[in-house]
């Protein structure tokens, strides 16, 4: 599938985009065999930049906060990778605690993470989402623009868990930088339940050095 750009061409397309177009497959399998041996980010984004006569990535960015810029024609492609990288990293996984940013969250990221819960929700999991924010007290819920609404939840910290009041979740996937109050919040006890750093994707309980990130 081809992203169709918001800007239309002016013009013919150029000689190299159109090789990366012919040479798709062999871009693909470049991309599968690589991830065989290399395990990616489990999710990111990468800016990059079109000169007209070479491509090269900018800018990598391991808490993208962009998801509602998506098109309706790359959702689909979205949920069958949140669902491929689920399947192999925690086939097992139902319900996921999204983390969002601390702070007062404005309308685009509230977009951002409309859509985000959108992708996992069609990948089979029940999301809900979480705020580790001290200044969240109760249960709050924003319109968004789009006519959609949307809740955040204090996060409830147990003896070894992270929840939600009547929700259980048996995935965690923070949507923030650890020293940015993840980290402070959860500790290095946080054992009984699959966790998904920001950099490094869903993890194994018994991982225990990678759990200490949070």
């Amino acid at each position: 599938m081809v992203p169709h750009l918001v800007t239309a061409l002016t013009g013919p397309i150029n000689e190299l985009e159109q090789r990366v177009l012919d040479s798709m497959p062999a871009i693909e399998r470049w991309f599968r065999l690589e991830w065989m041996e290399h395990t990616p980010p489990f999710y990111s984004s990468v800016d990059v930049r079109n000169a007209g006569f070479k491509l090269a990535p900018v800018d990598t960015n391991l808490f993208p906060s962009g998801w509602n810029n998506l098109t309706p024609q790359m959702l689909p492609l979205a949920v069958q990778a949140a669902m491929a990288a689920i399947e192999k990293i925690c086939p097992e996984a139902r319900n996921l605690l999204v983390i969002p940013e601390n702070g007062t969250p404005s309308s685009f990221y509230l977009a951002n993470l409309a859509q985000l819960q959108r992708i996992f929700n069609m990948a089979g999991l029940n999301v809900r989402l979480g705020s580790i924010d001290p200044a969240l007290k109760k249960n709050t819920t924003y319109e968004l623009q789009s006519g959609e609404t949307l809740t955040l939840e204090p996060v409830i910290r147990g003896k070894r868990r992270l929840g939600l009041k009547d929700f259980d979740p048996c995935t965690i996937f923070a949507q923030q930088r650890p020293e940015r109050g993840c980290a402070r919040h959860s500790g290095r006890n946080l054992r009984a339940i699959p966790v998904t750093p920001p950099a490094r994707g869903l993890v194994d309980p018994a991982q225990e050095h990678a759990l200490q990130v949070l």
